[in-house]
Protein backbone atom coordinates (compact mmCIF):
# COMPACT_ATOMS: atom_id res chain seq x y z
CA UNK A 1 0.00 0.00 0.00
CA UNK A 2 2.98 2.12 0.68
CA UNK A 3 4.49 2.06 -2.75
CA UNK A 4 1.52 1.97 -4.17
CA UNK A 5 0.55 5.57 -2.67
CA UNK A 6 4.06 6.94 -3.42
CA UNK A 7 3.78 6.17 -6.61
CA UNK A 8 0.31 7.91 -6.83
CA UNK A 9 1.62 11.35 -5.50
CA UNK A 10 4.83 10.97 -7.70
CA UNK A 11 3.47 13.22 -10.36
CA UNK A 12 2.25 16.08 -8.27
CA UNK A 13 5.77 16.56 -6.93
CA UNK A 14 7.80 16.68 -9.74
CA UNK A 15 8.87 20.44 -10.48
CA UNK A 16 7.19 22.40 -13.10
CA UNK A 17 9.43 23.79 -15.07
CA UNK A 18 7.84 26.91 -15.63
CA UNK A 19 9.41 27.42 -12.37
CA UNK A 20 12.56 26.49 -12.92
CA UNK A 21 12.94 28.70 -16.38
CA UNK A 22 11.46 31.78 -14.50
CA UNK A 23 13.82 31.09 -11.86
CA UNK A 24 16.74 30.91 -14.40
CA UNK A 25 15.28 34.30 -15.98
CA UNK A 26 15.44 36.26 -13.00
CA UNK A 27 19.25 34.45 -12.26
CA UNK A 28 20.14 35.49 -15.73
CA UNK A 29 18.99 39.30 -14.80
CA UNK A 30 21.12 39.05 -11.98
CA UNK A 31 24.31 37.81 -13.44
CA UNK A 32 23.94 40.43 -16.17
CA UNK A 33 23.54 43.68 -13.67
CA UNK A 34 26.43 42.32 -11.28
CA UNK A 35 28.85 42.01 -14.22
CA UNK A 36 28.03 45.27 -15.97
CA UNK A 37 28.44 47.04 -12.22
CA UNK A 38 31.52 45.41 -12.12
CA UNK A 39 33.30 46.18 -14.81
CA UNK A 40 31.48 49.69 -16.35
CA UNK A 41 30.44 51.46 -12.90
CA UNK A 42 33.29 50.11 -10.30
CA UNK A 43 35.48 50.46 -13.31
CA UNK A 44 37.33 46.35 -11.68
CA UNK A 45 39.20 44.58 -14.71
CA UNK A 46 36.94 41.67 -15.93
CA UNK A 47 36.71 39.17 -18.76
CA UNK A 48 32.88 40.29 -19.40
CA UNK A 49 32.72 38.47 -22.94
CA UNK A 50 33.64 35.47 -21.36
CA UNK A 51 31.10 35.95 -18.50
CA UNK A 52 28.59 37.06 -21.51
CA UNK A 53 29.46 33.24 -22.86
CA UNK A 54 28.13 31.69 -19.82
CA UNK A 55 25.14 34.15 -19.16
CA UNK A 56 24.05 33.48 -22.73
CA UNK A 57 24.18 29.81 -22.53
CA UNK A 58 21.87 30.13 -19.78
CA UNK A 59 19.34 32.20 -21.61
CA UNK A 60 19.79 30.10 -24.75
CA UNK A 61 18.68 26.87 -22.96
CA UNK A 62 16.04 28.89 -21.22
CA UNK A 63 14.42 30.12 -24.93
CA UNK A 64 15.13 26.37 -26.29
CA UNK A 65 12.79 24.78 -22.93
CA UNK A 66 10.28 27.49 -23.04
CA UNK A 67 9.52 27.02 -27.03
CA UNK A 68 10.12 23.25 -27.08
CA UNK A 69 7.79 21.96 -23.87
CA UNK A 70 4.58 23.36 -22.54
CA UNK A 71 4.76 26.09 -19.34
CA UNK A 72 2.74 23.48 -17.55
CA UNK A 73 5.10 20.33 -17.46
CA UNK A 74 6.53 18.18 -14.94
CA UNK A 75 10.10 17.47 -14.95
CA UNK A 76 10.89 13.43 -13.94
CA UNK A 77 13.64 13.66 -11.42
CA UNK A 78 16.40 13.09 -14.12
CA UNK A 79 15.60 15.80 -16.38
CA UNK A 80 15.04 18.11 -13.31
CA UNK A 81 18.84 16.79 -12.26
CA UNK A 82 20.28 17.70 -15.91
CA UNK A 83 18.87 21.33 -15.60
CA UNK A 84 19.96 21.48 -12.04
CA UNK A 85 23.73 20.85 -12.70
CA UNK A 86 23.81 23.12 -15.50
CA UNK A 87 22.92 25.69 -13.31
CA UNK A 88 25.16 24.91 -10.65
CA UNK A 89 27.73 24.60 -13.51
CA UNK A 90 27.26 27.71 -14.90
CA UNK A 91 27.48 29.28 -11.86
CA UNK A 92 30.91 27.80 -10.86
CA UNK A 93 31.87 28.97 -14.33
CA UNK A 94 31.08 32.30 -13.43
CA UNK A 95 32.82 32.40 -10.09
CA UNK A 96 35.78 30.73 -11.63
CA UNK A 97 36.07 34.43 -13.81
CA UNK A 98 35.16 36.40 -10.85
CA UNK A 99 37.40 35.34 -8.13
CA UNK A 100 36.16 32.06 -6.87
CA UNK A 101 35.11 31.42 -3.29
CA UNK A 102 36.73 35.13 -2.82
CA UNK A 103 33.86 36.28 -4.75
CA UNK A 104 30.58 36.82 -1.86
CA UNK A 105 28.50 35.56 -4.20
CA UNK A 106 29.89 32.06 -3.87
CA UNK A 107 27.19 31.23 -1.16
CA UNK A 108 24.41 31.26 -4.48
CA UNK A 109 26.32 27.95 -5.08
CA UNK A 110 23.42 26.29 -2.34
CA UNK A 111 20.67 27.39 -4.16
CA UNK A 112 20.04 24.29 -7.13
CA UNK A 113 20.64 22.19 -4.16
CA UNK A 114 18.34 23.46 -2.25
CA UNK A 115 16.00 23.58 -4.97
CA UNK A 116 16.33 19.95 -5.75
CA UNK A 117 15.61 18.87 -2.05
CA UNK A 118 12.10 20.18 -1.93
CA UNK A 119 11.18 18.11 -4.97
CA UNK A 120 13.61 15.78 -6.01
CA UNK A 121 14.51 12.07 -4.25
CA UNK A 122 17.25 12.27 -1.81
CA UNK A 123 19.76 10.37 -3.62
CA UNK A 124 19.55 12.97 -6.27
CA UNK A 125 20.00 15.52 -4.15
CA UNK A 126 22.92 14.11 -2.96
CA UNK A 127 24.41 13.57 -6.35
CA UNK A 128 23.77 17.60 -7.14
CA UNK A 129 25.31 18.03 -3.54
CA UNK A 130 28.52 16.36 -4.14
CA UNK A 131 28.82 17.79 -7.60
CA UNK A 132 28.69 21.14 -5.85
CA UNK A 133 30.68 20.65 -3.30
CA UNK A 134 33.52 19.53 -5.73
CA UNK A 135 32.91 22.43 -7.63
CA UNK A 136 34.03 24.67 -4.36
CA UNK A 137 36.32 22.74 -3.52
CA UNK A 138 38.34 23.37 -7.31
CA UNK A 139 37.19 27.11 -6.79
CA UNK A 140 39.27 27.18 -3.36
CA UNK A 141 42.30 26.56 -5.77
CA UNK A 142 42.02 27.49 -9.21
CA UNK A 143 40.55 30.69 -10.22
CA UNK A 144 40.79 33.75 -11.80
CA UNK A 145 42.09 37.29 -9.59
CA UNK A 146 38.83 38.70 -8.14
CA UNK A 147 38.20 41.61 -9.85
CA UNK A 148 39.41 44.51 -7.78
CA UNK A 149 40.95 48.41 -8.87
CA UNK A 150 42.78 48.33 -11.73
CA UNK A 151 46.66 48.30 -10.67
CA UNK A 152 45.84 46.65 -7.48
CA UNK A 153 45.41 43.02 -6.57
CA UNK A 154 43.06 41.95 -3.83
CA UNK A 155 44.64 38.41 -1.89
CA UNK A 156 42.57 37.19 0.26
CA UNK A 157 43.95 35.10 3.19
CA UNK A 158 44.01 31.43 3.14
CA UNK A 159 41.96 30.91 5.92
CA UNK A 160 39.56 33.65 4.88
CA UNK A 161 39.29 31.60 1.63
CA UNK A 162 38.71 28.16 3.67
CA UNK A 163 35.97 29.58 5.93
CA UNK A 164 33.87 30.67 2.62
CA UNK A 165 34.73 26.77 1.74
CA UNK A 166 32.98 25.99 4.72
CA UNK A 167 30.46 28.19 4.93
CA UNK A 168 28.94 27.18 0.98
CA UNK A 169 28.93 23.07 2.24
CA UNK A 170 27.47 24.45 5.34
CA UNK A 171 24.68 26.03 3.63
CA UNK A 172 24.16 23.30 1.21
CA UNK A 173 24.08 20.97 4.28
CA UNK A 174 21.72 22.62 6.55
CA UNK A 175 19.53 24.34 4.02
CA UNK A 176 19.34 21.76 1.74
CA UNK A 177 18.36 19.59 5.06
CA UNK A 178 15.95 21.86 6.22
CA UNK A 179 13.85 21.78 3.11
CA UNK A 180 14.11 18.21 2.52
CA UNK A 181 12.83 17.42 5.88
CA UNK A 182 9.67 19.97 5.02
CA UNK A 183 9.16 18.82 1.86
CA UNK A 184 8.79 15.48 3.18
CA UNK A 185 6.62 16.53 6.15
CA UNK A 186 4.25 17.38 3.43
CA UNK A 187 4.66 14.51 1.32
CA UNK A 188 3.75 12.37 4.14
CA UNK A 189 0.78 14.46 5.11
CA UNK A 190 -0.91 14.18 1.66
CA UNK A 191 0.23 10.25 1.34
CA UNK A 192 -1.45 9.68 4.45
CA UNK A 193 -4.61 11.94 3.34
CA UNK A 194 -4.77 9.79 0.15
CA UNK A 195 -4.42 6.31 2.12
CA UNK A 196 -7.37 7.70 4.37
CA UNK A 197 -9.51 8.38 0.96
CA UNK A 198 -8.61 4.77 0.20
CA UNK A 199 -9.55 3.11 3.19
CA UNK A 200 -12.73 5.76 3.75
CA UNK A 201 -13.72 4.62 0.41
CA UNK A 202 -13.44 0.83 0.83
CA UNK A 203 -15.15 1.08 3.77
CA UNK A 204 -17.98 2.74 2.54
CA UNK A 205 -18.60 0.80 -0.34
CA UNK A 206 -18.16 -2.48 2.48
CA UNK A 207 -21.09 -0.98 4.48
CA UNK A 208 -23.30 -0.21 1.69
CA UNK A 209 -22.91 -3.81 0.52
CA UNK A 210 -23.61 -4.87 3.91
CA UNK A 211 -26.26 -2.88 4.22
CA UNK A 212 -27.72 -3.97 1.04
CA UNK A 213 -27.31 -7.58 1.99
CA UNK A 214 -29.05 -7.02 5.50
CA UNK A 215 -31.82 -5.66 3.91
CA UNK A 216 -32.41 -8.15 1.82
CA UNK A 217 -31.88 -10.79 4.33
CA UNK A 218 -34.29 -9.16 6.50
CA UNK A 219 -37.52 -8.40 3.82
CA UNK A 220 -37.06 -11.89 2.53
CA UNK A 221 -36.20 -14.26 5.32
CA UNK A 222 -39.57 -14.21 6.35
CA UNK A 223 -41.46 -14.98 3.31
CA UNK A 224 -39.28 -17.99 2.00
CA UNK A 225 -38.97 -19.52 5.90
CA UNK A 226 -43.15 -19.56 5.39
CA UNK A 227 -42.45 -20.96 1.94
CA UNK A 228 -40.37 -23.86 3.33
CA UNK A 229 -42.65 -24.80 6.69
CA UNK A 230 -46.18 -25.19 3.79
CA UNK A 231 -43.93 -26.96 1.37
CA UNK A 232 -42.58 -28.96 4.39
CA UNK A 233 -46.38 -29.66 5.05
CA UNK A 234 -47.58 -30.18 1.97
CA UNK A 235 -44.77 -32.95 1.24
CA UNK A 236 -46.21 -34.86 4.21
CA UNK A 237 -50.05 -34.94 3.03
CA UNK A 238 -49.21 -34.87 -0.78
CA UNK A 239 -49.49 -39.03 -1.86
CA UNK A 240 -48.94 -38.24 -4.99
CA UNK A 241 -45.43 -39.40 -6.18
CA UNK A 242 -45.30 -36.96 -9.02
CA UNK A 243 -46.58 -33.79 -7.02
CA UNK A 244 -44.73 -35.02 -4.36
CA UNK A 245 -41.17 -34.40 -6.24
CA UNK A 246 -42.47 -30.90 -6.88
CA UNK A 247 -43.07 -29.84 -3.72
CA UNK A 248 -39.86 -31.48 -2.23
CA UNK A 249 -38.31 -29.41 -4.98
CA UNK A 250 -39.90 -26.15 -3.86
CA UNK A 251 -39.06 -26.77 -0.79
CA UNK A 252 -35.26 -27.44 -1.69
CA UNK A 253 -35.35 -24.41 -3.93
CA UNK A 254 -36.46 -22.15 -0.68
CA UNK A 255 -34.08 -23.18 0.83
CA UNK A 256 -31.49 -22.48 -1.54
CA UNK A 257 -32.47 -18.82 -1.78
CA UNK A 258 -31.95 -18.75 2.11
CA UNK A 259 -28.54 -20.13 1.98
CA UNK A 260 -27.17 -17.39 -1.09
CA UNK A 261 -29.15 -14.88 1.56
CA UNK A 262 -26.81 -16.16 3.97
CA UNK A 263 -24.05 -15.68 1.98
CA UNK A 264 -25.07 -12.29 0.61
CA UNK A 265 -24.50 -10.88 4.76
CA UNK A 266 -21.01 -12.24 4.39
CA UNK A 267 -19.78 -10.81 1.65
CA UNK A 268 -16.00 -11.75 1.12
CA UNK A 269 -13.21 -9.96 -0.23
CA UNK A 270 -12.16 -12.00 -3.24
CA UNK A 271 -15.97 -10.62 -4.55
CA UNK A 272 -15.72 -7.85 -3.90
CA UNK A 273 -11.93 -7.53 -5.51
CA UNK A 274 -13.93 -9.20 -8.75
CA UNK A 275 -16.41 -6.65 -8.40
CA UNK A 276 -13.58 -3.97 -8.47
CA UNK A 277 -12.18 -4.63 -11.52
CA UNK A 278 -13.10 -3.24 -14.41
CA UNK A 279 -11.67 -3.92 -18.54
CA UNK A 280 -10.59 -1.11 -20.51
CA UNK A 281 -13.97 -1.29 -22.95
CA UNK A 282 -15.95 -1.43 -19.91
CA UNK A 283 -14.36 1.53 -18.30
CA UNK A 284 -14.93 3.51 -22.04
CA UNK A 285 -18.66 2.98 -22.12
CA UNK A 286 -19.00 3.47 -18.53
CA UNK A 287 -17.94 7.31 -18.55
CA UNK A 288 -19.49 7.78 -22.35
CA UNK A 289 -23.16 6.68 -21.64
CA UNK A 290 -23.92 9.70 -19.61
CA UNK A 291 -23.23 11.97 -22.51
CA UNK A 292 -25.13 10.27 -25.42
CA UNK A 293 -28.44 12.19 -24.89
CA UNK A 294 -27.12 15.55 -25.67
CA UNK A 295 -27.74 15.77 -29.47
CA UNK A 296 -23.70 15.00 -29.98
CA UNK A 297 -23.10 11.65 -31.43
CA UNK A 298 -20.13 10.00 -29.89
CA UNK A 299 -18.43 7.69 -32.45
CA UNK A 300 -16.39 5.00 -30.79
CA UNK A 301 -13.04 3.69 -32.27
CA UNK A 302 -10.83 0.63 -31.61
CA UNK A 303 -7.20 1.20 -32.22
CA UNK A 304 -4.37 -1.18 -32.47
CA UNK A 305 -4.84 -4.06 -30.20
CA UNK A 306 -1.71 -6.12 -29.21
CA UNK A 307 -1.92 -8.40 -26.51
CA UNK A 308 -4.49 -9.00 -23.78
CA UNK A 309 -7.36 -6.79 -22.79
CA UNK A 310 -6.02 -4.36 -20.04
CA UNK A 311 -8.04 -5.20 -16.97
CA UNK A 312 -7.21 -2.24 -14.10
CA UNK A 313 -9.05 -1.28 -10.84
CA UNK A 314 -12.49 0.72 -10.74
CA UNK A 315 -10.48 4.29 -9.86
CA UNK A 316 -13.35 6.84 -9.08
CA UNK A 317 -10.63 9.13 -9.75
CA UNK A 318 -9.79 7.56 -13.44
CA UNK A 319 -13.85 7.56 -14.16
CA UNK A 320 -14.54 10.61 -13.34
CA UNK A 321 -11.44 12.49 -14.88
CA UNK A 322 -11.80 10.75 -18.64
CA UNK A 323 -15.79 11.47 -18.00
CA UNK A 324 -15.12 15.01 -17.60
CA UNK A 325 -13.14 15.44 -20.37
CA UNK A 326 -16.10 13.67 -22.97
CA UNK A 327 -18.12 16.51 -21.31
CA UNK A 328 -15.95 19.04 -22.03
CA UNK A 329 -15.48 17.69 -25.66
CA UNK A 330 -19.17 17.09 -25.83
CA UNK A 331 -19.89 20.45 -24.64
CA UNK A 332 -17.70 21.93 -27.52
CA UNK A 333 -18.74 19.66 -30.34
CA UNK A 334 -20.39 20.48 -33.22
CA UNK A 335 -21.54 17.13 -34.37
CA UNK A 336 -19.49 14.51 -33.14
CA UNK A 337 -16.85 13.15 -30.57
CA UNK A 338 -14.57 10.48 -30.90
CA UNK A 339 -13.48 8.16 -28.34
CA UNK A 340 -10.04 6.25 -29.56
CA UNK A 341 -8.29 3.51 -27.44
CA UNK A 342 -5.61 1.09 -28.11
CA UNK A 343 -3.13 -0.74 -25.93
CA UNK A 344 0.22 -2.78 -26.67
CA UNK A 345 2.97 -4.47 -24.57
CA UNK A 346 4.08 -0.97 -23.24
CA UNK A 347 0.87 1.50 -22.80
CA UNK A 348 -2.46 1.86 -22.60
CA UNK A 349 -4.04 4.95 -24.43
CA UNK A 350 -6.95 7.13 -24.31
CA UNK A 351 -7.55 9.89 -27.06
CA UNK A 352 -10.86 12.27 -26.73
CA UNK A 353 -11.36 14.61 -29.87
CA UNK A 354 -13.77 16.73 -30.77
CA UNK A 355 -14.86 18.74 -34.28
CA UNK A 356 -15.26 21.90 -32.36
CA UNK A 357 -13.35 25.00 -32.35
CA UNK A 358 -10.03 23.83 -30.26
CA UNK A 359 -8.43 25.39 -27.78
CA UNK A 360 -6.98 28.97 -27.86
CA UNK A 361 -3.46 29.29 -29.01
CA UNK A 362 -2.42 31.64 -26.22
CA UNK A 363 -3.60 29.30 -23.39
CA UNK A 364 -3.06 25.82 -24.99
CA UNK A 365 0.43 25.51 -23.08
CA UNK A 366 -1.27 26.55 -19.30
CA UNK A 367 -4.45 23.86 -19.68
CA UNK A 368 -4.56 22.15 -16.81
CA UNK A 369 -4.12 24.79 -14.19
CA UNK A 370 -6.54 25.95 -11.83
CA UNK A 371 -9.03 28.73 -13.11
CA UNK A 372 -7.50 28.66 -16.47
CA UNK A 373 -10.77 28.40 -18.80
CA UNK A 374 -9.99 26.30 -21.62
CA UNK A 375 -12.17 27.31 -24.60
CA UNK A 376 -14.81 30.43 -24.28
CA UNK A 377 -17.45 29.47 -26.70
CA UNK A 378 -20.05 26.55 -26.62
CA UNK A 379 -20.86 24.42 -29.36
CA UNK A 380 -23.31 24.74 -31.85
CA UNK A 381 -26.41 23.69 -29.80
CA UNK A 382 -25.53 27.14 -27.27
CA UNK A 383 -23.87 25.21 -24.31
CA UNK A 384 -21.33 26.93 -23.14
CA UNK A 385 -21.01 25.19 -19.82
CA UNK A 386 -16.92 24.48 -20.46
CA UNK A 387 -16.29 28.30 -20.45
CA UNK A 388 -15.45 28.47 -16.53
CA UNK A 389 -12.98 28.64 -14.05
CA UNK A 390 -11.11 25.79 -15.23
CA UNK A 391 -11.24 23.80 -11.77
CA UNK A 392 -13.22 20.89 -13.01
CA UNK A 393 -10.46 19.91 -15.94
CA UNK A 394 -7.97 20.91 -13.37
CA UNK A 395 -9.25 18.02 -10.76
CA UNK A 396 -9.71 15.66 -13.74
CA UNK A 397 -5.93 16.42 -14.67
CA UNK A 398 -4.75 15.67 -11.31
CA UNK A 399 -6.67 12.54 -11.10
CA UNK A 400 -5.70 10.93 -13.03
CA UNK A 401 -1.86 11.83 -13.29
CA UNK A 402 -2.17 10.27 -9.68
CA UNK A 403 -3.47 7.54 -11.27
CA UNK A 404 0.03 7.24 -13.65
CA UNK A 405 -1.54 9.06 -16.34
CA UNK A 406 0.08 11.26 -18.98
CA UNK A 407 -2.18 14.46 -20.38
CA UNK A 408 -1.65 15.67 -23.60
CA UNK A 409 -3.23 18.22 -24.99
CA UNK A 410 -3.30 19.60 -28.44
CA UNK A 411 -5.30 20.90 -31.74
CA UNK A 412 -6.07 18.09 -34.04
CA UNK A 413 -4.54 18.41 -37.32
CA UNK A 414 -7.10 16.72 -39.10
CA UNK A 415 -9.81 19.71 -41.31
CA UNK A 416 -12.70 19.93 -39.22
CA UNK A 417 -11.27 18.75 -36.05
CA UNK A 418 -11.22 20.38 -32.65
CA UNK A 419 -9.74 19.77 -29.73
CA UNK A 420 -7.76 16.08 -28.92
CA UNK A 421 -6.92 14.82 -25.53
CA UNK A 422 -4.51 12.13 -25.16
CA UNK A 423 -4.20 10.07 -21.97
CA UNK A 424 -1.62 7.54 -22.16
CA UNK A 425 -0.32 4.96 -18.93
CA UNK A 426 2.91 2.70 -19.01
CA UNK A 427 0.47 -0.55 -19.36
CA UNK A 428 1.88 -2.21 -16.53
CA UNK A 429 1.16 0.83 -14.42
CA UNK A 430 -2.43 0.81 -15.55
CA UNK A 431 -2.61 -3.14 -14.29
CA UNK A 432 -0.78 -2.40 -11.49
CA UNK A 433 -4.05 -0.59 -10.74
CA UNK A 434 -5.90 -3.74 -10.26
CA UNK A 435 -3.91 -4.94 -7.49
CA UNK A 436 -4.56 -1.56 -5.50
CA UNK A 437 -7.10 -3.33 -3.42
CA UNK A 438 -5.15 -5.98 -2.12
CA UNK A 439 -2.29 -3.55 -1.20
CA UNK A 440 -5.22 -2.36 0.87
CA UNK A 441 -6.02 -5.60 2.87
Amino acid sequence: MKEFLAASHSQSHRLRLNTLIRLRWLAIVGQSVTVLAVAYWLDFPLRVSFCFVLIAASAWLNLILAFRYPAAQRLPPAAALGILLFDSLQLAGLLYLTGGLTNPFSLLLSVPVVISATSMPLKLTALLGGVVTMAATLLTFFHEPLPWVAGETLEMPFVYVAGMWLAVLSSIAFTALYAFRVAEEGRLLADALAATELVLQREQHLSALDGLAAAAAHELGTPLATISLVAREMERGVDDPKLKDDVALLRSQSERCREILKRLTSLSSDSEAHMARLPLTSLIEEVTAPHRDFGITIKMVEGERIGPEPVGRRNPGVIYGIGNLVENAVDFARQVVTVRWRWDADSVAITVLDDGEGFAPEIIDRIGEPYMSTRQEGNAKGNSSGGGLGLGLFIAKTLLERSGATLTFRNASGRGEGAMVIIEWPRDRFLSEASAMAALQ
